[in-house]
């Protein structure tokens, strides 16, 4: 998802309110763009989101391009006094813990509070926890207040550090204007496929489709009309460094004898995405961890039911059809449970844009009463 928006955002008319300057980590991600309110509020603070500084030259806004994250850099903080706070969310990925306190001592020195977001509990990308667990071990004590999206995982905080996070629900994804046109589309008649989506895009260590699309595979011939479709990128199913053999492999297999289609092509831009996924009557996402999902947030925005496994945190943020997947093994037949279950229930509508609208200003008073308590 690239985050690009063209929505528009009301401003307040008070000209004495009182503006904060918050160092958004990154500001140019989706999920930062809708913690800016539809309708503001004009008993809140300003909201001020610094724009993305340009890796190659920080004096320069970054536009698209935002990593590695220059306002990571102490001697970036140092030079900046004229944020108010700083809130992290992703792309610390590539910090030693060592280089999170250098951050985490600038913001002290300099007076500035620390915002941390817990998107991940366990880093998607990475085979072990280890190296996310040390960057949590820094981040998570040193933050002068946390928010996190679900209640499971303001649990897993309060068990493994003592802490507690402000719980705030992940605003829509995918733009209002898309939302209303999928809310409009026709309703998925009798006669129409039921279509199955698993998207195996550029692999992540999280990911575990080989079992899931297997099991798929035999599921939807149970199914009268039922389309299995697989859709990947192509640095990962065609050769070239990032190959996956064996994938790549059973799914040309699987495709050639008619038990699934097979979608091959490069990183879609958000009105591909929204468009693949708007075509789908369920999305199964094949993770064996993992902590939250915007994927999932994309397909409720957009009516698209959901099947998700039992690791993290996926079931608290919306209605999903839950089956058993995670470090301990993936059962089948609970994943047979999920679909049959979705089929029988037929396509979700599409999220009530009134609703999302709501939340997502609810999600950004909450935002803006937090950094003024902090800033206070």
């Amino acid at each position: 998802m690239t985050g690009s928006t063209t929505e528009e955002v009301t401003t307040g008319l008070r000209a004495d309110r009182r503006t904060i300057r918050v160092a958004s980590v990154p500001a140019s991600h989706v999920y930062v763009h809708h913690l800016a309110p539809v309708h503001d509020a004009d008993d809140e603070p300003r909201i001020e989101r610094l724009p993305d500084p340009d890796p190659d030259d920080p004096a320069r806004p970054a536009g698209a391009k935002w990593w590695p994250p220059t306002m990571l850099e102490p001697a970036w903080v140092r030079a900046h006094p004229e944020f108010d706070v700083m809130h992290l969310q992703f792309g610390f990925d590539a910090r030693t813990p060592a280089q999170l306190e250098e951050l985490v001592e600038a913001l002290r020195e300099t007076g500035r509070p620390l915002v941390y977001t817990v998107h991940d509990l366990r880093n998607p990308h990475h085979e072990s926890r280890d190296a996310h667990d040390a960057q949590l071990d820094v981040l998570v004590p040193a933050a002068d207040a946390l928010v996190t999206l679900t209640p499971g995982a303001a649990a897993e905080l309060r068990r493994r550090w003592g802490v507690e996070a402000l719980v705030l629900p992940h605003p829509h994804v995918v733009d209002l204007d898309t939302m209303r046109r999928a809310s409009a589309r026709r309703p998925r008649s009798a006669g129409d496929p039921f279509r199955i989506g698993v998207h195996v895009k550029s692999l992540r260590a999280s990911m575990n489709p080989l079992p899931v699309i297997r099991a798929l595979s035999e599921i939807v011939r149970e199914l009268p009309g039922a389309v299995l479709q697989v859709n990947g990128h192509t640095d990962v199913l065609r050769p070239g460094e990032r190959y996956d053999r064996l994938l790549a492999e059973l799914l040309e297999q699987q495709a050639a004898a008619g038990l699934l289609e097979l979608h091959v092509h490069d990183f879609l831009d958000d009105a591909a995405l929204w468009a693949y996924l708007s075509s789908l009557d369920v999305s199964v996402l094949p993770y064996r961890f993992g902590t939250h999902s915007g994927w999932l947030e994309a397909c409720r925005d957009l009516g698209t039911a959901v099947i998700a496994p039992d690791c993290g945190y996926y079931r608290e943020q919306g209605p999903v059809f839950e089956y058993r997947n995670g470090d301990d093994g993936f059962d089948p037949d609970s994943l047979r449970t999920a679909v049959l279950a979705a089929h029988a229930a037929g396509s979700p509508p599409a999220a009530r844009i009134a609703d999302r609208v709501a939340e997502r200003d609810a999600v950004a008073r909450a935002h803006a009463r937090l950094y003024e308590e902090l800033v206070l």
